[in-house]
C-alpha cells in the first residue's frame, strides 16, 4: 500500500457514515453529525439494522419509534425512510440509503485521489449480523 492509499484509507476508516440529507446536499461522516441537532428528521442513524426486514418486524417498530427520522411501510411491507432532499419528499429502501453512503465515499476518493475510481473492494466488520 502506498502512502496516497493509506492517508485515503485512514481518511475514509475515520468518516462515520452516518448520512443526512439537506436542502441541496448529501452529506455523510463529520458533515452529517454537524447538523444533526438543527436537521434531526433528515439524518439516518443505523440504517444497516433495517436491511432485508419487514416494517412489521419488531426490531423495524421499536427503531422507528426511537429514531428522529421517519420509517414507513413500503410496497410488500418493505420498510422505507422518508427524507426530505432538494425541496422533495424521498422514500428510501436501507440499501439505498447505503448506496448514498458508498457514493459519497466515492466523491472523497475521486477528490482526494485526483483520479478516477473504477473499483473498490467493500467489506463489514466481523461481528455484522441481523441486528
Amino acid at each position: 500500500m502506498n502512502t496516497m492509499e493509506l492517508i485515503l484509507f485512514t481518511m475514509i476508516k475515520a468518516t462515520k457514515t452516518t448520512p443526512s440529507f439537506t436542502d441541496d446536499q448529501r452529506l455523510i461522516g463529520d458533515a452529517a453529525k454537524n447538523q444533526a441537532a438543527t436537521n434531526p428528521e433528515n439524518t439516518v442513524l443505523d440504517a444497516k439494522r433495517i436491511i432485508d426486514r419487514k416494517f412489521s418486524d419488531p426490531v423495524v417498530q421499536n427503531d422507528s419509534m426511537l429514531s428522529p427520522f421517519k420509517v414507513i411501510a413500503g410496497v410488500n411491507d418493505n420498510p422505507m425512510i422518508s427524507v426530505k432532499y432538494k425541496d422533495q419528499e424521498k422514500k428510501l429502501c436501507a440499501e439505498e440509503i447505503s448506496s448514498v453512503v458508498l457514493s459519497k465515499i466515492r466523491e472523497i476518493a475521486v477528490t482526494f485521489l485526483e483520479l478516477p475510481v473504477k473499483n473498490a473492494i467493500v467489506t463489514l466488520t466481523g461481528y455484522f449480523n441481523d441486528s
